[in-house]
């Protein structure tokens, strides 16, 4: 699954997710993780009301399950939440690697439902049409 951390330094997570210069990316299952690409954004980021900035950076992590910020306005969540990105708040400044490791251990545990969930983002539904049961609605 892929993650997503929003961040000014790569080192932490120390952005609000609309002013964030940075978006690191990661992969991460119950054997590991690793880093896959840092995506950059220039100009007037701290520019309140303009949704074209929130456009792209949705954009950008698409294919991410969960977004870890330091911050995120209402109207940012609500479409990280509609691209079917789970958006998670953490202390400003909490490093990524530490996020990354206790990710891991929920991992390779029972992971709460939300997170199953997030889960599985990407993967294929299937169902089986023969194990449905019938009813009689007589």
């Amino acid at each position: 699954m892929k993650v997503a951390f929003t961040t000014q330094d790569m080192q932490g997570v120390d952005a609000h997710f609309g002013w964030a210069k940075n978006i690191a990316i990661h992969e991460i299952s119950a054997d590991g993780h690793r880093f896959v690409e840092a995506i950059q954004f220039d100009g007037d980021l701290k520019e309140d009301g303009n949704e074209d900035k929130l456009a792209a950076k949705i954009d950008a992590i698409r294919d991410c399950a969960i977004v870890y910020v330091a911050a995120i306005g209402g109207s940012a969540a609500a479409r990280v939440v509609a691209a079917k990105i789970h958006p998670v708040k953490v202390a400003e400044g909490t490093p990524i690697p530490e996020l990354l490791d206790r990710l891991e251990q929920v991992l390779k545990g029972t992971p709460p439902p939300w997170l199953r969930k997030a889960l599985e983002k990407g993967k294929e539904k299937s169902f089986d049409f023969d194990q449905e049961e019938e009813t009689d609605h007589a």
